[in-house]
């Protein structure tokens, strides 16, 4: 073989590999519109992780925020509703499962489903798990938590059901401190 055959095959070796490589870049040019429309929105982003201040939460009380187009309830809760959701023997409630305890791993006892150790900071999803009804709170129903009025599922003071159709307790969301006054949801 030639000098010139080499030559001849190393410039056209170049030639496929510049050809392939130019129309590789056009057609991930051409992707990148496509797969781009298929992330979330500016609007989605921005609701996915919120920031509450509860400095303004007297003990006793409740805030409602609206996240991810839903209710939850922030409560402060008294000495009194904590010994009372501390009191419930587990074996009494309907949903004693782990997937709707704060920490992984936990069953619904009343310590595992509040964001503190003292367990005077409640955060529950505010929908009803029967049919997505919002309970009314503070105190309501027959064990002095929250109680959904259209169905009639009564809700202890950990968020735990104890009474109606509802099958689940109220679901708790990831949140967490992020100081002694703001919650971070999400």
């Amino acid at each position: 073989m030639s000098h010139s055959d080499e030559q001849k095959g190393t410039r056209r070796d170049f030639l496929y590999f510049a050809t392939a490589s130019t129309g590789a870049v056009a057609a991930g040019a051409a992707a990148w519109p496509l797969i781009n429309q298929m992330n979330p929105s500016a609007d989605v982003q921005a609701m996915s992780s919120i920031f509450v201040d509860i400095s303004g939460v007297e003990q006793g009380t409740q805030i409602t925020v609206k996240w991810r187009g839903k209710p939850v309830f922030i409560r402060r809760r008294t000495a009194d509703e904590i010994s009372a959701g501390r009191a419930v023997p587990l074996n009494d409630l309907i949903d004693h499962s782990a997937e709707n305890a704060n920490k992984p791993g936990a069953d619904a006892a009343d310590e595992n489903r509040t964001l503190d150790e003292a367990g005077e900071w409640l955060v529950m999803m505010g929908v009803c798990t029967h049919l997505g009804c919002v309970p009314i709170g503070n105190a309501s129903g027959d064990f002095g938590g929250w109680y959904c009025p259209c169905h009639g599922s009564h809700y202890d003071t950990a968020g735990r059901i104890r009474k109606g159709p509802a099958p689940r307790n109220l679901d708790i969301p990831v949140a967490k401190f992020t100081d002694d006054t703001t919650i971070q949801l999400g």
